[in-house]
């Protein structure tokens, strides 16, 4: 099934001490369906960031649609409220960006947990994904593992880690809970050849789940047997864009 639908989607910047606009992208169309990956692409400042952030609601699209099919019915991204779009990203969107700010003095594995809804390493109960706190943290302990941040660091604090690392730990916190819908920002830039081939090994069977997939990737190649279409985002000055499928 389709699961989302960007119709004349565009995204411009009002720059305030220039007192000008400046367009990101424009007139954005193209559909994604669940088990599809597509990658966007596109030169420099195009806009290929945006277009994710946009989607996510981190930033807010200037015109057109993204009609997203949630469990609980069709719901466009571009104008949905924000609670409504809280409550999409704790259940059915992902988003992995460039950079991690984790919160301060909290450990590794305790944020890569959280991701599955626990409310703290050693609470108990159940969380939004139906484990127990045992569950999650041994969930969370494998993803670290696979990606490759070595055990010792996993109860130290995210913020003392290098880029490549906190990257490991971001890519952890998004992955260990499946979505529908995962949106990724380079998520591969900072890391190791290792960890990208672990990152790749995840994302294949995320896509044989029948999550669909759109990302912007530092290193296209790491997902090249998996694309199924790319989104080519022109450059601000053409503010065009167009949809390319195999």
């Amino acid at each position: 099934m389709t699961l989302l639908t960007v119709t004349d989607l565009s995204k411009r910047f009002h720059i305030h001490h220039l007192e000008r606009e400046v367009a990101a992208f424009g007139e954005l169309s193209f559909t994604l369906r669940g088990g599809e990956f597509k990658r966007v692409s596109g030169a420099n400042g195009a806009g290929k960031s945006s277009l994710l952030r946009c989607l996510y609601r981190s930033a807010l699209p200037t015109g057109g649609r993204a009609i997203y099919a949630s469990l609980r019915g069709e719901i466009d991204l571009a104008r949905a409220h924000d609670a409504d779009i809280a409550l999409l990203r704790r259940e059915e969107i992902g988003y992995v960006s460039q950079f991690l700010r984790p919160r301060p003095r909290t450990s590794a594995l305790r944020l890569v947990a959280e991701g599955l809804g626990t409310a703290g390493v050693g609470a108990a109960g159940l969380n939004t994904a139906g484990l127990n706190t045992d569950e999650a943290v041994d969930a969370a302990q494998e993803l670290l593992s696979e990606l490759g941040l070595r055990r010792e660091l996993w109860p130290a604090y995210p913020s003392t880690f290098s880029g490549g690392e906190q990257q490991k730990v971001n890519l952890a916190r998004a992955l260990v809970r499946p979505q529908r819908l995962l949106l990724l920002d380079e998520p591969t830039a900072s890391l190791d050849a290792q960890a990208r081939t672990a990152l790749s090994r995840r994302l294949k069977t995320l896509k044989e789940q029948g999550v669909a997939l759109l990302g912007v990737f530092h290193h296209p190649g790491d997902v090249a047997g998996l694309i199924d279409g790319e989104i080519r985002v022109s450059a601000p000055s053409s503010v065009q864009a167009q949809e390319v499928t195999d």
